[in-house]
């Protein structure tokens, strides 16, 4: 099974699409989810924080990610 994941801000320049699809056997936790996205991208460990949201609510790092499920990678936000 693969996962879609859309990336904003710069984290789309860090994976290099806006959307990336990540494979799993059949569930991930998000804190899983996470580890996975810094071996894939191991540009993403150079940003202080980043959230994923699953389904429009960010997501705990207990959060079981299934197929079909809406995920993004949120970067830092500053603002003013």
């Amino acid at each position: 099974m693969t996962i879609n994941i859309l990336a904003f801000g710069i984290v789309k320049e860090m994976v290099g699409n806006v959307s990336i699809g990540l494979p799993v056997n059949d569930i991930i936790s998000a804190v899983d989810m996470r580890a996975e996205l810094e071996q894939q991208f191991p540009r993403l460990k150079e940003l202080k924080s980043f959230m994923i949201a699953v389904n429009g609510n960010y997501a705990t790092p207990d959060t079981v990610i299934h197929a079909g499920d809406e995920v993004a990678i949120i970067p830092p936000v500053s603002g003013g």
